[in-house]
């Protein structure tokens, strides 16, 4: 059920087009066949089981993975405008013992647009201190990052993407592991974010986050299996397809997986 992408909510602009894209590792192919669009304030959620390709295709957005075939344009260019896409990865990449602060790992989201050779001007604090509170850790900005609880760390990396102002914010499985407070947190902010008009790509194996917050879901195991509105690709059949080799249940509201990481 390839949904062409050009009908799916064809009024809002394009943040991001994907057409017959295929990536690889070195000689090995680890994704192929990805065709569709996501416009700007919505969401598309990648669902797959582990090893299906959701972190590969982010990756492969953020160029740092070969793309082989196809193309893939950001806000209608080829090469992403700098500053244009935030990233928040699948787990830390910050040792929790460096003696940094949340405000300063949130500072480092405006590097790219600063250079290196300006330091923090007032825009910049002020975005920092916007992004803390579109997280809700305001309060915790003078904490070493280290002492913050694993969700609240969670926030922060967000708090460090949109920090940079992107029109598309990547996700890697940013729910995994957190507890409801934190979860409900994040879930907030990025419905915030979509009323700011920032696009979302969110890899995820939660489908009641997929039907809290995104619109279009795409379903990967290697190649796209379907792409297109949410109620209409999370079919049991689809589903099926996309975890072959694993157990679904399906009743009228909900599709039942089994917990995954995804790469």
């Amino acid at each position: 059920m390839n949904e062409n992408p050009s009908q799916v909510r064809a009024g809002a602009p394009l943040a991001l087009r994907v057409v017959g894209a295929a990536f690889s590792y070195g000689h090995l192919p680890a994704l192929e066949g990805i065709t569709f669009d996501l416009r700007a304030g919505e969401a598309v959620a990648l669902i797959g089981p582990n090893g299906s390709g959701k972190s590969t295709l982010l990756k492969g957005i953020l160029g740092l993975v070969q793309r082989v075939s196809g193309t893939v344009e950001v806000l209608g260019e080829p090469t992403a405008p700098v500053g244009s896409i935030g990233y928040v990865p699948q787990a830390g990449d910050l040792d929790p013992q460096f003696p940094v602060t949340l405000e300063q790992v949130v500072l480092m989201g405006r590097y790219r647009t600063l250079g290196w050779l300006r330091l923090p001007g007032k825009r910049d604090r002020e975005a920092v201190a916007r992004a803390l509170d579109a997280v809700g850790l305001t309060q915790r900005a003078k904490t070493r990052f280290g002492e913050l609880s694993g969700g609240q760390q969670q926030r922060g990396l967000l708090a460090r993407a949109v920090a940079s102002g992107p029109r598309l914010l990547l996700l890697d499985e940013p729910f995994n592991g957190l507890d409801q407070q934190n979860r409900d947190a994040l879930v907030g902010t990025v419905k915030r974010l979509k009323e700011e008009g920032v696009a979302v790509l969110v890899s995820t194996h939660d489908l009641q986050l997929a039907r809290e917050v995104c619109e279009e879901v795409l379903l990967l195991n290697g190649t796209q299996v379907a792409f297109g509105p949410r109620e209409s690709v999370l079919s049991l059949e689809n589903v099926q397809r996309t975890f072959h080799e694993v157990g679904v249940e399906l009743d009228e509201h909900t599709v039942v997986l089994p917990d995954h990481s995804g790469h």
